[in-house]
C-alpha cells in the first residue's frame, strides 16, 4: 500500500495510474473498524484502485472536547488496511488541506439539513460538505463509498455531489453491526463493556418501530419508543422521517420509504443509528 502525506503526490500517482482504471474512495477519520473495512471490501469489489484518506476534519465538529477526544490509532489503521488490500492510504496534516485562517464553506443542502444532526449541530454538515469536496477534487474518483449508519450525512454527500456537477458515483453501504446488534462505530472504543449492553436498546428501539409499524401509528410508536430511550440513554432525539427529504413525517410512507434515527449518550459517549423501513 502506498502512503501519501501531501496531495501533489497523491494527485500526480493518481494521475499517472487512472488510465483505464476505475478509482473507487473510502474517506474516513481513522480508528477504524469492520465497518470501514466493509466499505474497502466493497470499494475492491467495484473498482481497479482503492484510495482511503485518514483525517480527523476539525471543522465538522462543534464540540473542541468531541475533536480532543477522537480515538487516534494511525499505526493499527494502517495494519488492517493493507490486510483487506488497500491501494493507497491519504494521510495528511491540517495544513495540506486547509490555509490558514481558512473558513467552512457555506453550502446549500435543500433543506437534508434542517433536523437531527443539522438541528443540533450548527454548522457540521458545513464542515462534512467542505471536507469532502476537497477530497473529491484531490482523488478525483469514479466511485465514493460512506456507511448507511451515517445516513444524513449520506443523503447530503449525494446532493451536493450533485449540485457540484461531479462525475461521482456515491454508494451507501449498510451497516456492520456487532453481535449484541450494536452499530460498529470508533466512538464504541470509548465505551465500557456496561455501556456496550446499554447501547444496544438503541438497535433494539429500530427494530422495534420496524417491526411494529403496522399495529401502531406513528405518534404511538414514537411514544413508546422515546420513553424506552429515556430510561437507559441520555436520548438526544428519535425521529422517524421520510428517506428522501430527511423531513419528520406524521404518519409512516411505503415499504422502504421511512427511516427511524436515533442520536443518544451513553456515559457522555454520543452514539447515533438508524434503520430504513
Amino acid at each position: 500500500m502506498k502512503i501519501f502525506h501531501q496531495k501533489t503526490e497523491l494527485k500526480s500517482y493518481l494521475n499517472k495510474n487512472r488510465d483505464e482504471k476505475t478509482i473507487s474512495f473510502v474517506p474516513t477519520m481513522g480508528a477504524l473498524h469492520d465497518g470501514h473495512l466493509s466499505l474497502i471490501k466493497n470499494a475492491k469489489d467495484n473498482s481497479d484502485i482503492v484510495v482511503c484518506s485518514i483525517f480527523i476534519n476539525p471543522t465538522q465538529f462543534n464540540d473542541p472536547k468531541d475533536l480532543e477526544k477522537y480515538p487516534v490509532t494511525t499505526e493499527k489503521d494502517i495494519q488492517l488496511l493493507i490486510s483487506e488490500n488497500c491501494d493507497v492510504l491519504y494521510l495528511p496534516e491540517v495544513s495540506d488541506l486547509y490555509s490558514e485562517n481558512e473558513k467552512t464553506k457555506h453550502f446549500e443542502f435543500n433543506g437534508l439539513d434542517n433536523f437531527m444532526e443539522g438541528a443540533g449541530r450548527k454548522g457540521h454538515f458545513n464542515g462534512v460538505a467542505t471536507i469532502v469536496e476537497k477530497l473529491f477534487r484531490i482523488v478525483n474518483p469514479d466511485i465514493a463509498l460512506f456507511g448507511e449508519k451515517d445516513l444524513q450525512q449520506l443523503q447530503i454527500i449525494k446532493y451536493i455531489t450533485k449540485q457540484l456537477d461531479l462525475p461521482i458515483i456515491i454508494i451507501g453501504v449498510p451497516t456492520k453491526r456487532e453481535v449484541s446488534g450494536l452499530a460498529m462505530s470508533s466512538r464504541n472504543k470509548l465505551l465500557s463493556v456496561t455501556d456496550k449492553q446499554i447501547a444496544t436498546i438503541i438497535n433494539e428501539t429500530l427494530l422495534f418501530i420496524k417491526e411494529n409499524s403496522d399495529k401502531y401509528t406513528l405518534e404511538e410508536i414514537k411514544q413508546i419508543s422515546v420513553d424506552k430511550l429515556n430510561k437507559n440513554t441520555d436520548l438526544e432525539y428519535l425521529e422517524i422521517v421520510d428517506l428522501e427529504t430527511l423531513s419528520p413525517i406524521s404518519e409512516f410512507q411505503g415499504k422502504n420509504k421511512n427511516a427511524a434515527c436515533i442520536a443518544a449518550s451513553i456515559s457522555s459517549v454520543r452514539l447515533i443509528d438508524n434503520i430504513i423501513f
